[in-house]
């Protein structure tokens, strides 16, 4: 691992990592990709991993990830001598550090916009459909309320994005709600979600989907994605 490089640790199918994947392709960051299998080993009994690496995909549950994000979630990343959690607080140190180009605008009122439909996304609705709740609904139960929960808050999301929108989420400059807008709108094709009703939502995400930094960093691009998964 070259000295000083960033690392990005991550899973191939987090939507949370994608975001985070996006913004560094964007900004042309160069860093190193950690894989955490989220889904090897389940937790149920204590793991010794190897040392966290970019050649080990490494469990979830590991001692070593542990230790480095009590939250046992990705994304997580070192950079600058710190470890940061949570996708939007690594999005926001890559924008006050690395700031061109620009993910939030400099009005204060779109910046605010901004951050409301990231929120909107991020909080309110990527939580309500994820893994480790949806282990809790039980087998039988869990398309259907991955389905209720995304198509709820895509009710929602359509709506704001009529008065918000231009070419993308909040006007004509990609920002971080897209990044959170496209990985979001892949887990409702996921849990197969009629995106019908929303158009906007729709016609946002192709276009962002064509660009570079969204294609590069899909989930079927990924160093850990399994080989019947990938593009």
């Amino acid at each position: 691992m070259q000295a000083g490089k960033p690392v990005l640790y991550s899973y191939f199918r987090s939507s949370c990592s994608w975001r985070v994947r996006i913004a560094l392709a964007l900004k042309g960051i160069d860093y190193e990709t950690v894989p955490i299998n989220l889904v090897k080993d389940g937790g149920q009994q204590p793991i010794r991993a190897q040392p966290l690496s970019p050649t080990a995909l490494s469990p979830q549950f590991s001692e070593e990830f542990q230790a480095l994000n009590p939250m046992k979630q990705v994304p997580a990343m070192k950079i600058d001598g710190i470890t940061i959690s949570q996708s939007l607080a690594i999005i926001e140190y890559l924008e006050e550090t690395r700031p061109t180009p620009r993910l939030l605008p400099q009005d204060p009122k779109k910046r605010a916009t901004v951050r409301m439909i990231s929120e909107l996304i991020a909080s309110g609705i990527q939580p309500l459909q994820n893994l480790s709740l949806l282990k809790q609904v039980g087998q039988e139960n869990q398309l259907a309320w991955a389905q209720k929960a995304i198509s709820s808050g895509f009710n929602a999301l359509e709506k704001t994005l009529r008065s918000t929108s231009g070419k993308f989420c909040v006007g004509d400059e990609v920002s971080m709600a897209d990044l959170c807008l496209v990985p979001q709108v892949a887990n409702a094709e996921r849990y197969k979600v009629d995106l019908t009703p929303y158009p906007t939502i729709g016609r946002i995400n192709k276009t962002l989907l064509a660009m570079e930094a969204f294609h590069v960093t899909h989930p079927c691009r990924q160093p850990d994605t399994p080989a019947e998964l990938r593009a």
